[in-house]
């Protein structure tokens, strides 16, 4: 199995593609790993290098006793481009995903080609931000158990074998209580407008009309910080 030393640690990874070919470089959210990407992969590997990973405590990648967390992501996720020999790539981030990619966006925009944030904000520190999650959350029905809120009802009652396995995927991370997760995001960094204002690479944002955890109200917030950055819906009934 692939694993590459960074930081201390050894990152899991895959490679899928011709290793020549301009590199697309995907970053899963919390619930879940490299898996995540199991529709993709196929998709853009006829014409891209397409490398996946596990952030440092999910999946197969561990993080050290008492280790850095979410501090780590982006000069994680610089170590894994620079053991593939990729000088520059295209990222894909997902939920939690974004505050890597944003983050690495904005320290190395020298090797960002492009960057796609789907239903992410990428911890930007926006003050209306926390106010409409907080809205989305107590707004939020309550699920009935063994469906993943971030899967949600519809899903489990429309695409039972979707559901299944998005919870599988998320089974073989290490669980995490909400405020572990908040403290892991809040190590992974909050970057201010003014910081992403001055992002030049091409930014596309991506939100699902019937998303409950991050609601399209806060992508849109967010999307309005980047110059240029485009917003694309899926629509209400889509899965």
């Amino acid at each position: 199995m692939p694993f590459a030393p960074v930081n201390g640690i050894d990152l899991y990874y895959e490679s899928h593609g011709p290793e020549g070919a301009p590199a697309l470089v995907f970053a899963h959210g919390a619930g879940g790993n490299h898996l995540s990407w199991w529709q993709q992969v196929p998709h853009f590997a006829r014409r891209f290098r397409c490398v996946t990973f596990d952030h440092r405590g999910y999946g197969q990648s561990h993080d050290l006793p008492g280790g850095p967390g979410g501090a780590a992501y982006v000069d994680d996720l610089r170590g894994l481009l620079d053991h593939l020999g990729i000088a520059r790539a295209s990222l894909v981030a997902q939920s939690m995903g974004g505050w890597t990619s944003l983050g690495f966006t904005l320290r190395h925009p020298e090797r960002v080609g492009r960057l796609v944030m789907a239903d992410t904000h990428g911890g930007l520190s926006l003050p209306e931000i926390p106010r409409l999650m907080r809205e989305a959350a107590a707004s939020r029905p309550e699920l009935p158990p063994g469906i993943h809120v971030a899967a949600g009802a519809r899903m489990a009652q429309e695409q039972p074998a979707l559901q299944f396995l998005y919870g599988q995927i998320d089974a073989l991370n290490r669980p995490r209580s909400p405020r572990e997760l908040g403290e892991l995001l809040a190590d992974a960094g909050a970057p201010s407008p003014a910081e992403v204002a001055a992002i030049t690479a091409p930014v596309l944002f991506i939100v699902g009309e019937e998303d409950i955890v991050i609601p399209p109200a806060v992508i849109e917030r967010a999307a309005a910080c980047i110059p240029g950055a485009r917003l694309e819906r899926v629509p209400l009934g889509l899965l």
